[in-house]
C-alpha cells in the first residue's frame, strides 16, 4: 500500500512524502526441501497445503537451535527431488514436514517470504478409519 501527503505532487525518487507500507500474511506450506549453498543464505522450498504445488522459497531466519533442528529433521526424512524439480544444491524431503512462513499478503506466489518455524505433520490424523 502506498500512501503520500494530501499536498504532495507526485516526482521521481525517494521522498518523505510517499510512505510505502508492506502488509504481511503467516501461513502454513509443506516444506519441500531446504537449499544451501556455501557463503548464501539457507532457503525452505514450500508448496501449497492443498494442492501441492511448489510457490516459492522462504528465507530461513529463526535462531540457530530452530536451524539446528530443522536440518537435523530434513537429514532424517530426506527423499526424491519431487517431479520437474531440478535444484542441485537442495536436500529434498518426504512429505510431513509443515512451515510456517511470514509472506508478503495479496501475491499468488510467495514473495519476501522468511521461515519461523515448522513442525511436523500429526500422522494420526491423517489415517482415517485405521
Amino acid at each position: 500500500m502506498v500512501s503520500k501527503r494530501r499536498d504532495s505532487k507526485y516526482r521521481s525518487g525517494p521522498s518523505t512524502n510517499w510512505l510505502k507500507a508492506k502488509c504481511y500474511s503467516v501461513d502454513e506450506y509443506d516444506l519441500l526441501g531446504v537449499e544451501r549453498e556455501a557463503g548464501k543464505p539457507a532457503f525452505a522450498l514450500l508448496a501449497d497445503r492443498a494442492t501441492g504445488r511448489y510457490v516459492g522459497s522462504a528465507f530461513i531466519n529463526p535462531g540457530r537451535a530452530i536451524r539446528e533442528r530443522l536440518w537435523r529433521r530434513v537429514q532424517e526424512q530426506a527423499g526424491p527431488a519431487p517431479k520437474g524439480m531440478k535444484r542441485p544444491a537442495t536436500q529434498w524431503v518426504k512429505p510431513g514436514i509443515i512451515g510456517r512462513v511470514k509472506h508478503l499478503r495479496g501475491e499468488e506466489d510467495l514473495r519476501h517470504a522468511s521461515l519461523q518455524d515448522f513442525r511436523e505433520e500429526n500422522h494420526a490424523n491423517t489415517h482415517k478409519g485405521e
